[in-house]
């Protein structure tokens, strides 16, 4: 059986990091608040190779509780990439440039996430298209939260719920030919 070299590293430093601290001299007074170790398989590798390239995106709003906030309607640029295990997303029409977090992926259908923070406000978009040739139908769940300026907790938070469609514009093949 091939062991992926990323989760042998990542169980080396889970390892490491539960023997270190008993062998290390470090007593229980002493805090380590700001070291996190996060560990996991990267689920790009997954992703159909058909996904990356350039699409032309709409959105459609379907459900808000804030009207007032997010566009009816909407025509975009994708261009989705990747390098190593990290996917991009980068409009540029808008400038926006993201990287993305793989959360599913089944089959044609892929699953991710973007998040970004500007001052006090957060903005999430959830995606999940399904792949057709050289077409997607999918939705976009954005959650948009303004944060305290004290204390970085969320004051309010305002939904949108898009259908997206997508025609592939250029780059990879659906069919993978």
């Amino acid at each position: 059986m091939k062991i992926s070299k990323k989760i042998i590293l990542a169980t080396s430093l889970i390892t490491l990091s539960l023997i270190l601290p008993s062998k290390s001299g470090l007593n229980s007074s002493m805090v380590m608040a700001d070291t996190i170790l996060k560990a996991g398989v990267s689920l790009v590798d997954r992703v159909p190779h058909a996904v990356f390239g350039t699409w032309r995106v709409s959105a459609v709003l379907k459900e808000t509780d804030s009207r007032g906030i997010f566009r009816e309607k909407s025509v975009d640029l994708w261009n989705l990439s990747r390098k190593n295990d990290v996917m991009n997303l980068n409009n540029p029409v808008t400038g926006a440039n993201a990287n993305l977090s793989v959360n599913e992926v089944r089959g044609s259908v892929v699953k991710f996430t973007k998040e970004s923070v500007t001052d006090n406000k957060k903005l999430t978009d959830t995606v999940e298209i399904n792949l057709s040739e050289d077409t997607f139908v999918g939705v976009n769940t954005i959650e948009f939260s303004t944060l305290s300026d004290i204390d970085g907790s969320v004051i309010k938070t305002e939904h949108a719920f898009y259908a997206l469609t997508g025609k592939k514009i250029s780059g990879a093949s659906v069919l993978e030919k």
